[in-house]
């Protein structure tokens, strides 16, 4: 028999924590419990030692912001935390990606895709769906570079390596290579040297 991913929604909309819980409690996989504020999601961590993944409301009573998600992250290890919310800035996202976060659930999220990227969690990477652009900015330098690729690109900089961005991202070597190609191609870059150069010139980074 499958062990059960062990999950904890931190989440004051009682309506919509209770709705989700219900559904994920319809999946064998999952043994789910439920949490209003900050203070009770710490409680529970305390009780259960840690959940394999928190999904974390980061606008419920009682947090503080990034410093809330990375205090959360760090009590609940080796399990993982998620941002899990309806609007959330890109850069807050990614901030407590490198505080600890595991990655961004939005609340609306169809349900077949939240198990999904509750599954990709648990398994010890990194979640963040697809990001959307408005009309608007699809002309502004570096428009067309993802969140993910921004965050590579801000590294360059430092002489990183391939395989030092995939262990502060939690994503595979394979994969900073795959973004890597994308942004050259995104930037008429010739290599990772010119891309950070076009980033910096137009303070894409």
């Amino acid at each position: 028999m499958t062990q059960q991913l062990s999950l904890l929604i931190g989440d004051d909309h009682e309506l919509v924590r209770d709705a989700i819980a219900q559904i994920l409690r319809s999946e064998p996989t999952f043994s789910v419990t439920v949490a209003h504020d900050a203070d009770s999601v710490l409680k529970e961590i305390k009780m259960a030692d840690s959940y394999d993944v928190i999904l974390l409301d980061v606008n419920m009573p009682g947090m503080d912001g990034l410093n809330s998600v990375e205090d959360i992250a760090r009590v609940n290890q080796p399990g993982a935390v998620v941002v899990f919310s309806g609007q959330v800035d890109d850069a807050f996202i990614w901030k407590a990606i490198e505080l600890g976060a595991k990655g961004y659930i939005p609340k609306t999220l169809p349900i077949r895709a939240l198990i999904g990227a509750i599954h990709v969690i648990a398994s010890g990477q990194t979640f963040v769906p697809l990001p959307r652009r408005s009309e608007s900015d699809a002309n502004k330098p570096g428009s067309r570079l993802t969140e993910i690729e921004k965050t590579i690109l801000r590294r360059l900089p430092k002489g990183m390596t391939n395989k030092e961005i995939a262990h502060i991202l939690n994503i595979t070597e394979v994969m900073v290579k795959m973004h890597m190609r994308s942004i050259c191609q995104k930037l008429h870059a010739k290599n990772r040297t010119h891309a950070a150069m076009i980033a910096q010139q137009t303070s894409i980074i």
